[in-house]
């Protein structure tokens, strides 16, 4: 039988490596935000380039692990609803960013004839069903975000208005209209990524605000 030290170390052990894990979240989630937010600046100047592209095919990666922190921190305020659009948002993120990485590390070399000649078969329509569900999983989260009350209530209601209109806009000619979304949104996982980490420093990373 454990001794209630032996118990005390074990639960504090466990926390400091739960707000770890958290921690480690939230610095994906800063570094997502910054590979979206930083290139859209330069674009706004000097229009899409290579080194733009890379970062923005790479940035959806380093998202996913940010869904998983900030669902972990709200969940008893979040619960099944939460876990669901959790997952539906992952599958979305997963598709979308397979997408994007094809789009600005493949497509973004060849010229608009051959994109034509490849955009062929199947390919559009899964294209904008991988859209759809992205769409459909940042709205979900967005409103278990918000309902939840755990994190900031305006980038959570940008994360579930805002989100979903990137899916379908960042599909139109670049312009100074999809830089500012690309800022918008890349400001917005900042901003959830800032508040994840202020609350893996507190004592109970699961307890609502």
């Amino acid at each position: 039988m454990s001794s209630p030290i032996t118990s005390s170390a074990s639960a504090s052990a466990s926390t400091a490596a739960a707000a770890a894990a958290v921690r480690a979240d939230a610095l994906c989630g800063t570094l997502a935000g910054l590979l979206i937010t930083l290139p859209a600046l330069v674009e706004a100047f000097t229009g899409e380039t290579s080194a733009t592209s890379v970062a923005f095919a790479l940035a959806p990666a380093f998202a996913l692990p940010l869904l998983t922190g900030l669902q972990l921190v709200q969940r008893p305020a979040s619960g099944r609803f939460g876990d669901v659009a959790r997952t539906v948002n992952l599958v979305g993120l997963g598709l979308f960013g397979g997408a994007a990485f094809a789009a600005n590390l493949v497509l973004f070399y060849f010229d608009d004839n051959v994109v034509d000649a490849t955009l062929t078969g199947p390919t559009v329509p899964v294209l904008i069903g991988s859209a759809a569900v992205f769409a459909l999983g940042c709205a979900l989260f967005g409103a278990a975000l918000i309902r939840a009350r755990v994190f900031p209530r305006l980038p959570s209601w940008g994360y579930a208005v805002v989100l979903p209109l990137f899916a379908f806009l960042t599909a139109l000619p670049d312009s100074l209209l999809t830089s500012a979304l690309h800022v918008l949104v890349g400001v917005i996982l900042l901003w959830l990524s800032a508040a994840l980490w202020r609350m893996a420093r507190r004592p109970e990373p699961g307890s609502p605000r």
